[in-house]
């Protein structure tokens, strides 16, 4: 039994094997029976449009059916119940769950009381490994992954697929440049890591100096639920927007990506650009989580 928890519990040959497998999903290359019987848990503990959907999108196109649990007061952890008992309860139910929780660490307590494979949905500031999966998939449909220089923006500190996509980077010899407002910089203990591996970070002031310079864009917003007051939030809200006219500058391969949802952080301009797949990322996410479903439920 393999959980899919974190992209670090992960090589260079695995996310590959993965990404290979995706492709040929995407070439409708796949057994739309062959998860024929099985039944995917799917708890979301948090707002999720497209991260649910494309799960479970994944498990039907393969034959499978899904359990949904949309929210804490849907079940008995709104009664007192442990997160411990309900993957226990749910595990038995299933053959495999997908969670997604607020608090750190909970898909790693998941999967130690759960009697079948569990994917990390996102937990909290944590991990969100499956996005990751996805973005990879998806700067490897527009460039080779190595050596590339990316550029992650926005907020670096809570956010999870930022989290995860430089951790899985650091396999590919890319150069990670850094904007975010005051505070919300990279965990230091995530910004160690990377280091010892070899892996170079280039922190950045102004976003015009970034453009020029990266292969791949990532943006993420500003994550309002994991701030502790409101008046945090609006101090650091709307630091970057980017525009067609920040663009110009842009190397002619360079791609924007955005894990969604965005707020004002992407002027909607952009959308018509060439430089614009995040619409292609959130859709990659089908293909790549078919691929992680045969990974773990096969």
């Amino acid at each position: 039994m393999r959980h899919i928890i974190s992209i670090g519990d992960f090589d260079r040959e695995w996310i590959d094997s993965l990404l290979d497998h995706a492709d040929r999903i995407d070439g409708k290359q796949y057994d739309s029976h062959a998860l024929g019987g099985k039944i995917l848990a799917v708890l979301f503990f948090e707002p999720s449009t497209r991260t649910r959907l494309s799960f479970e999108s994944a498990i039907a196109r393969l034959g499978g059916t899904s359990l949904t649990v949309g929210s804490v007061e849907a079940c008995s952890i709104a009664k007192g119940e442990t997160l411990a008992d309900t993957i226990r309860v749910v595990s038995g139910y299933a053959d495999a769950i997908v969670i997604r929780h607020p608090k750190e660490g909970a898909a790693r307590l998941a999967s130690e009381f759960s009697t079948v494979p569990v994917i990390n949905a996102g937990d909290g500031a944590g991990q969100h490994p499956s996005q990751t999966l996805l973005d990879l998939y998806t700067i490897r449909q527009s460039m080779p992954i190595e050596g590339i220089d990316i550029a992650l923006i926005g907020d670096l500190r809570y956010g999870r697929t930022a989290h995860s996509l430089a951790s899985a980077l650091s396999h590919y010899n890319a150069r990670l440049h850094t904007l975010c407002p005051r505070g919300l910089e990279l965990p230091e203990t995530l910004s160690t890591r990377l280091a010892e591996k070899g892996m170079e970070i280039i922190p950045h002031e102004n976003i015009t100096d970034i453009i020029p310079e990266v292969d791949v864009l990532y943006v993420t917003r500003v994550q309002r639920e994991r701030f502790p007051d409101s008046a945090s939030y609006f101090n650091v809200s709307s630091s970057y927007r980017i525009t067609p006219e920040l663009l110009s500058d842009a190397k002619k391969h360079l791609i924007v990506l955005h894990p969604l949802p965005r707020v004002d952080e992407i002027d909607p301009r952009v959308d018509e650009m060439p430089h614009a797949k995040y619409f292609e990322q959130s859709r990659n996410g089908v293909p790549v989580r078919m691929a992680m479903l045969l990974q773990v439920m096969q």
